[in-house]
């Protein structure tokens, strides 16, 4: 559960961090799993439906950056959906009822690990309210220097970018337009075991990871369970439903006076934000030297 404190820092930051969700114990069982992930990347050449490789991957030098939605690919993975700690979070932001939608595993190996650029996680998958956030679970200490996700205070208060380029969608904001103030963007530090909460429509990006240490992070995305997806939900009501963490499902979306700018035509490269960045032609972040 967040303090007062907490809660007023999100509702004007944006983003929170809470220290000591998970035990050292949780921590090392995150890392053994995702270690055994990335070893079995090796036999790969290209993108598949678990995973996404960096460009420099080879089968002797495996290198993954993201593994796709790893809560279908392990119950390590499964068991932080439902985690009581991160639902009681949830529950002071939005009350009892919370829906759960995705995760994935974005990794920035030391020395290589790719950027992402800056973007609202709302451009990807507008609703009728707003009362989304993505968890990330910090399974390595996350410092300045090895890429952490960076917040530009308050942005989450006002518009949805334009992440398009060229009429189609991108995944990215043009930096070049300079509509935010990047150099007033915050990072979310914090030790291993610590989780941050960011809000759907906060702008973030993350940096290369150019220091010698790994930085996994676990990205899971919620919703208050009466915020439906504007671009519908695979699988119809039963599947849907099923996403539930906890509280109660309704069949009452709840509309809410919010900036929506849909994610179409869809990107040239489809697959994950990686992919769909390719599309910037103007980058904000320098690819470090392999």
């Amino acid at each position: 559960m967040l303090t007062p404190a907490q809660i007023e820092e999100y509702n004007r930051v944006g983003a929170i961090v809470v220290p000591n969700v998970l035990t050292p114990a949780e921590v090392a069982e995150l890392r053994e799993v995702t270690d055994g992930f990335v070893a079995r990347s090796a036999r790969l050449t290209k993108h598949d439906d678990v995973y996404d490789l960096e460009d420099s991957h080879t089968p002797a030098q495996p290198r993954v950056r993201r593994i796709k939605a790893p809560h279908l690919h392990h119950p390590a993975y499964e068991r932080l959906m439902r985690n009581a700690a991160i639902i009681a979070c949830l529950q002071s932001l939005w009350g009892p009822d919370i829906r759960f939608d995705t995760s994935k595993l974005n990794m920035k190996s030391a020395g290589f690990g790719a950027a992402v650029e800056w973007h609202q996680d709302w451009a990807f998958y507008p609703h009728t309210n707003d009362d989304l956030a993505a968890v990330g679970v910090m399974m390595d200490d996350m410092e300045l220097s090895n890429g952490p996700l960076l917040i530009v205070p308050g942005s989450h208060r006002g518009p949805v970018f334009d992440h398009h380029f060229e009429g189609r969608f991108c995944g990215a904001m043009d930096p070049s337009k300079r509509e935010l103030d990047y150099d007033a963007a915050v990072p979310l530090t914090g030790k291993a075991g610590s989780i941050s909460i960011h809000h759907v429509r906060a702008a973030h990006a993350s940096a290369p990871n150019t220091s010698n240490r790994e930085r996994r992070f676990f990205l899971m995305q919620f919703r208050a369970a009466d915020a439906w997806p504007l671009l519908g939900f695979p699988g119809g009501i039963e599947a849907y439903d099923r996403l539930m963490v906890a509280g109660k499902s309704s069949l009452a979306p709840r509309l809410a006076d919010v900036p929506v700018r849909l994610p179409l035509p869809p990107a040239d490269l489809q697959g994950s934000i990686y992919e769909n960045q390719k599309g910037l032609k103007n980058k904000f972040f320098a690819t470090p030297a392999v």
